[in-house]
């Protein structure tokens, strides 16, 4: 069983930055974030692969960085141009390479316009 720990989030004005920080007890295929805002379904945000292979959603590109560090089985998340609508719970996710899904605990990332 993989456990992610996050950390990061907060709460920040329009236009501020924010860093997220997700270590995950091994060296997972890939590793990633994913929000959901009350009343709404969880989404993708961003995901990088072991190969540095990275996936964006059009919402924060060109906004958010994805980075990760292999040797630390740790992922970053910078978050720039911070917006209300990114207002969500931010959640690490893992992936290894049979697809099984894990689960950080989710960290609150609040903009407040």
């Amino acid at each position: 069983q993989v456990q992610l720990v996050e950390s990061g989030g907060g709460l920040v004005q329009a236009g501020g930055s924010l860093r997220l920080s997700c270590v995950a007890s091994e060296n997972i295929f890939s590793m990633g974030w994913y929000r959901q805002a009350p009343g709404k379904q969880r989404e993708l945000v961003a995901t990088i692969t072991r190969r540095g292979s990275i996936n964006y959603a059009d919402s924060v590109k060109g906004r958010f960085t994805i980075s990760r560090d292999n040797g630390k089985n740790t992922a970053y998340l910078q978050m720039n141009s911070l917006k209300p609508e990114d207002t969500a719970v931010y959640y690490c996710n893992g992936r290894d390479t049979a697809l099984n899904n894990y689960w950080g605990q989710g960290t609150q990332v609040t903009v407040s316009s």
